[in-house]
């Protein structure tokens, strides 16, 4: 093994110049050279590719987004041409096969979800060396408890919420956080019992509008004049659909989920007269810094995929299960996305505690 190549794929989140950090440490550490591509799988097709160094990463542990920069769009097998004026999808998979052969490339590690990850897969199934690594604040990998990311963005929205309170309280009013996550609730579940919302709405529980005016409600015969409902930007109303903002062509996943904070406020407002106020949340979750355990994570995982490399493990993904780092199957881990069972401890405790899940 004398050289691997490294991609950040799909949406930034906290912690990726950490595992770049990491794996450029490691690998440099046995003697391996390491080349980055630049903006995700657009830099594989395009040959646009730089050496890291030692000096390249230094510093960059705190740091948030990708030093490499990333894209959710130009998927290679179906990477957006204009051979007449009009984009046309085209397979240039041999093109990146090729400018990885053209570059000494022995094999890739790609940074990225479910959407990154299943083009890696697809390399993998051509004969290309392929390692995964786990991201997405979304936390809807299978085979991994966690994802590097999830944890930040938590953070983010906990301490959102814990803001959210003071004027809620001081207003009287019902409170909104809309999180990302979109089809599964996992930002929503983990935040919303961090800061001690009285309503979570997820993806996995389709919400019934009056369970959750009833929980208003009944919060104000006991005094408390204020309510703080997180909503997951999947969530939906029972028999309804998810709120789609629009369609975006050329990304892996085209539907762009959002709105469903403020369709729920009207709702609140127009049927059950409550004054209600929607904070969306947005992109703020992607951003900053990295905690210390997604600081921690991120090195494991760079590190561990740097020694699959080495000992000739490939078509795998790094993954966090129990305390140890495993690996795993790419097609266990892109097979399906991972959702909030409804069984799970954290919101089997959050039910205990009267927080209310609109079903």
């Amino acid at each position: 093994m004398r050289k691997l190549a490294v991609l950040t794929g799909g949406g930034d989140c906290p912690g990726l110049n950490a595992v770049i950090r990491a794996i450029v440490k490691s690998a440099h550490g046995y003697g391996v050279e390491v080349l980055g591509i630049r903006d995700g799988f657009r830099g594989a097709v395009e040959e646009d590719f730089i050496p890291l160094s030692l000096k390249d990463v230094s510093g960059i542990l705190p740091r948030g987004g990708t030093i490499l920069g990333t894209t959710n769009r130009d998927n290679p097998f179906a990477y957006p041409t204009k051979p007449n004026g009009v984009i046309q999808p085209l397979d240039r998979s041999e093109d990146v096969l090729e400018n990885l052969k053209n570059n000494q490339v022995d094999a890739l590690l790609a940074i990225g979800g479910d959407g990154s990850l299943n083009i890696a897969l697809k390399f993998a199934n051509k004969g290309l060396k392929v390692i995964g690594i786990p991201k997405t604040i979304d936390n809807d990998l299978m085979s991994t408890d966690q994802t590097f990311g999830f944890q930040t963005a938590v953070d983010t929205a906990q301490e959102a919420l814990d803001r959210l309170h003071t004027t809620a309280e001081s207003h009287h009013r019902v409170m909104i956080l809309e999180v990302m996550g979109r089809y599964a609730g996992w930002i929503a579940l983990y935040a919303g019992v961090a800061g001690g919302a009285d309503v979570i709405l997820i993806p996995e529980i389709p919400y019934n509008l009056n369970r959750v005016a009833l929980s208003v409600q009944n919060r104000a015969k006991q005094g408390k004049k204020f309510s703080i409902i997180v909503a997951a930007e999947g969530a939906k109303p029972l028999g309804g659909e998810m709120v789609v903002e629009r369609m975006m062509k050329g990304r892996i996943d085209p539907v762009k989920l959002g709105g469903i904070g403020a369709k729920i406020a009207r709702d609140l407002e127009e049927h059950y007269g409550l004054e209600t106020r929607v904070t969306v949340l947005g992109h703020l979750q992607r951003g900053g810094s990295p905690n210390a355990y997604d600081r921690v994570l991120s090195t494991r995982y760079g590190t561990a995929a740097v020694d699959a490399a080495l000992e000739g493990e490939f078509g795998v993904m790094v993954a966090l299960q129990g305390k140890e780092i495993v690996r795993v199957p790419l097609q266990e881990a892109v097979d399906h996305i991972k959702l909030v069972p409804l069984n799970n401890p954290l919101l089997v405790a959050a039910r205990t505690l009267g927080m209310e899940f609109g079903d």
